[in-house]
This record gives C-alpha cells, sequence and structure tokens, in this order.
C-alpha cells in the first residue's frame, strides 16, 4: 500500500473513532422479518404491496421492445423511448396538467426546474426566504425580518421587491419572482394557505410575472382525488406555474416529475 493511501485510512480511521465516541456513527441494518416500519418514505406501504407487484412484473413481460434494461444514454441523445413519454403524457393528463418530465430521481426532480434551496444555488437566483405559512402581515423592517428577526410575510416580501432599488422592472414585468412553497412540510405535517398564496402573488404581481412552484413530494398520494396532490385539490392548476411530484414516498417507488 502507498504511503498516501496509509494516511488517507488513518485519517478516515480517526474521524470515525470520534463519530463513534460521540454516538454519530451509523451502520447499514437489515429491518428483521415481520416488524412495522415508521421510518419509510413509503408512506402507504404500497412498495410492499404483492398486487402491484404482480402488476408491476405484468407490465414488463407485456411491454416487449418498448424499453429496455438501461437507457443506453441520456434522452437527449439516444436514451428516449415511446414508453417514456407516453408515461409522461399519461401523468401529466392525470394532475390535469399539459406536460410533464420525468426524472430518474426526487433529487433530480428538485434540481431539474430550480425550485429548491440546492436549484436555486445552481441557477444563480436570488433567494429571499417568507414567513412559513404567512401570506399577509404588516411587519416592520426593510430587511426582510420583523422586528423580532423573524423572515416577513409574503405579502410583505413581495412590497419590499416591487418598491426596492430595482423595483420598476418588478412592477412592469419585466423581472420574474418565483414563489417556491410545498404542498404538505413534512416536519410538522401543515399544508400551504395555497389559495392565499396565488390571491397574494397575482394581486402584487398584476402583469404574470409572479410564477408559483409547489413541491407535491409529501401531498402525492395523500391529498386529493386519488392522491393528485394539493393543486388539484384545491382546482388551482391553471394558477399555479409547476408542480413537482417524487414518486418516492407515499408511491412507493422512484423518481420524479415535473
Amino acid at each position: 500500500m502507498k504511503p498516501g493511501s496509509q494516511r488517507m485510512d488513518g485519517t478516515f480511521a480517526r474521524l470515525l473513532d470520534r463519530r463513534e465516541a460521540q454516538g454519530r456513527r451509523r451502520r447499514l441494518t437489515l429491518p428483521p422479518p415481520g416488524v412495522v416500519d415508521f421510518s419509510s418514505n413509503s408512506y402507504l406501504s404500497l412498495a410492499e404491496d404483492p398486487d402491484l407487484k404482480r402488476r408491476y412484473l405484468e407490465l414488463l413481460r407485456s411491454s416487449g421492445d418498448q424499453f429496455s434494461l438501461g437507457s443506453g444514454g441520456s434522452r437527449l441523445l439516444d436514451g428516449n423511448t415511446t414508453f417514456t413519454e407516453e408515461l409522461e403524457n399519461r401523468i401529466a393528463a392525470f394532475h390535469n396538467a399539459p406536460a410533464g418530465l420525468l426524472f430518474n430521481s426526487g433529487l433530480r426532480r428538485q434540481l431539474g426546474p430550480v425550485c429548491v434551496h440546492d436549484g436555486m444555488k445552481l441557477g444563480r437566483a436570488k433567494k429571499l426566504p417568507f414567513a412559513h405559512n404567512k401570506v399577509y402581515g404588516d411587519e416592520a423592517g426593510t430587511d426582510g425580518l420583523t422586528d423580532s428577526g423573524r423572515p416577513q410575510s409574503l405579502s410583505t416580501v413581495i412590497d419590499r421587491l416591487c418598491h426596492g432599488p430595482d423595483g420598476e422592472v418588478f412592477r412592469k414585468g419585466r423581472r420574474n419572482i418565483f414563489v417556491a412553497v410545498e404542498g404538505v412540510y413534512s416536519m410538522d405535517g401543515d399544508v400551504a394557505p395555497l389559495r392565499d398564496i396565488v390571491a397574494c402573488v397575482r394581486q402584487r404581481l398584476p402583469h404574470g410575472n409572479g410564477h408559483i412552484i409547489v413541491d407535491e413530494a409529501h401531498s402525492t398520494g395523500i391529498i386529493g382525488q386519488r392522491g393528485r396532490g394539493l393543486v388539484c385539490h384545491l382546482g388551482l392548476e391553471d394558477q399555479v406555474w409547476a408542480r413537482v411530484h417524487t414518486f418516492g414516498k407515499a408511491m412507493g417507488c422512484a423518481g420524479g416529475k415535473f
């Protein structure tokens, strides 16, 4: 073994020992048979449903040459298939959307449309937080924070942008504002006040440069008719610019759609 490799192994060993001493070292485990899983993202246990497994295997057998075991390349090169396009169209129609784009993981689904924190960093977007689920309110301060140091409401943040140094480009619709929220927030389970958010954005940005993005990761399969999500449940399909759905939670599989 090369001296450099020995030094690296020693470094990792010390780091692991430190984590062990702090009780923060994690190890891969296998759940014992017959236990109830309260930590899985498969909220409805569909990943273990025997009927779904059977129907999935039947679909693979009956689809013939419509798809292969691997893509063979990116979709922009030679990895696209009619099976994928048909699936995108079916899912889009299910959610009353004009179109949809599939991703091979929920993470890529988030990064693709530049709708969450990592995606905004990659897209070099300016990020301004507003108070959680607080649409309206008259807070003091011009720095984006209330007197108590907490973020201001959505209406106040938009007003501050429209009357700030670059306010004219926002007021006249020459620069876009994207408002990204989650349908259901996983930590507390609270639901976004989406009707109020839509009304606020339309009122303060009447030129149509306010675009709402709803992350339906935790509302897909849970809220709305047949689990279509919060946007469909409230009938706001035409008022929300984009929705992102994750398949790795209630749906019990993998991937996502924008």
